[in-house]
């Protein structure tokens, strides 16, 4: 039953029940006879159009709206008024049983009055407390609805200006190939290909399957070993049971990327890259550990200090205190970036399948 038919359907209910009570004090007072139930009848119908009117004097002004003084005033006003009416038609209609009684005592009205308001005051107490529910509560519907998409406007604006930073570095890659190795650069062209369409997908979508983040990640780190040579070495520890869980896309390898420019190529000698992934509490953990320095990526006006407020920004939009990210300096040569982000119920249970199915491998 929706709303409105709950509504007439209370409405009819409430006030039948109540002066079916006043027929039933009546005879009990003065005897039963038809006109009691003609005049309940009369007494049914003014009641449910009065409140009816009320409720929609309310709905079209907004009182829910209003300060506790001036939605009290209107209140009073209106029951006073629908009490007023009441008493103008119940007064002629009840002679036959108080006429009498209210000519040798007129102030006996007031009582009379008093009797009328106490249902319709009732009434609109409850109306308003629910009329005041619903507006708050659809304000709360909003304020959601509108958090909601100012989040994943944020989000694809994060996601979208991720984008020109990594093209820019692939595209050096691949321009060094073109002379010394044409077949290695086709293959570079076609790593390239495959990170602009992980690109692409990424404006579209809120995560993807982690597997599909590393396929990203190896076909930068293959781009960026041409340029490194024996000077970048790569280590892969991805737990099996990790594959597919949902991660946000290209997050994993602005952070690789930030690990090659701050580290690797500062390195003197050779540096290191490695990806580790975890399942543990019904999380996922991962870990990039690189070559280097933490200070040089604390510049803000240098991309690796916008990639990493960036990765922050977009695990609070999409997990919120759930997720976390930190970065910090594990030894005097090493850094380490760590990401936490919460399993879905769906996740937890196939991370579950998969552990009793396949142990742990590690791959160099």
């Amino acid at each position: 039953m929706n709303k409105n038919k709950l509504y007439w359907f209370f409405q009819i209910l409430g006030w039948s029940l109540y002066n079916g009570n006043e027929i039933f004090q009546y005879s009990l007072q003065y005897g039963y006879d038809n006109d009691m139930v003609s005049n309940a009848l009369a007494n049914i119908v003014l009641s449910i159009i009065l409140t009816h009117l009320f409720r929609l004097v309310v709905k079209k002004f907004n009182w829910g709206t209003l300060h506790l003084p001036q939605l009290a005033l209107r209140v009073g006003l209106s029951v006073f008024l629908m009490t007023l009416i009441l008493v103008a038609l119940n007064v002629p209609l009840d002679a036959k049983y108080v006429g009498e009684l209210l000519n040798e005592k007129p102030v006996l009205v007031i009582e009379y009055f008093i009797n009328l308001a106490k249902p319709i005051l009732v009434w609109a107490l409850i109306y308003m407390f629910y009329n005041y529910s619903e507006e708050r509560r659809q304000r709360e519907i909003e304020e959601i609805k509108l958090k909601s998409s100012i989040k994943e406007t944020e989000a694809k604006v994060l996601r979208a200006q991720m984008n020109p930073h990594f093209m820019f570095n692939a595209l050096n890659s691949i321009r060094a190939l073109v002379l010394e190795d044409p077949s290695r650069a086709q293959q570079g062209i076609t790593q390239l290909s495959n990170i602009l369409r992980s690109s692409l997908l990424a404006d579209r979508r809120k995560t993807v399957a982690l597997k599909e983040e590393l396929r990203t990640i190896e076909d930068y780190l293959a781009l960026e070993k041409v340029r490194y040579e024996e000077r970048l070495q790569m280590k892969w520890d991805i737990a099996p049971e990790t594959q597919n869980i949902q991660v946000p896309p290209m997050m994993l390898q602005t952070l690789v990327e930030n690990a090659i420019k701050h580290g690797v190529q500062k390195a003197i000698n050779w540096g290191f890259v490695e990806i580790n992934t975890s399942v543990a509490d019904h999380k996922l953990y991962i870990k990039i550990r690189n070559t280097g320095q933490l200070q040089g990526t604390e510049s803000k006006s240098e991309s690796g200090g916008f990639g990493l407020k960036n990765t922050a920004q977009r695990l609070d939009l999409l997990y919120g205190s759930e997720a976390s990210f930190k970065i910090y300096q594990e030894d005097s040569l090493t850094v380490c970036a760590e990401i936490t982000i919460p399993l879905s119920s769906t996740e937890v249970r196939s991370v579950s399948e998969i552990k009793s199915a396949t142990p742990a491998v590690t791959a160099n």
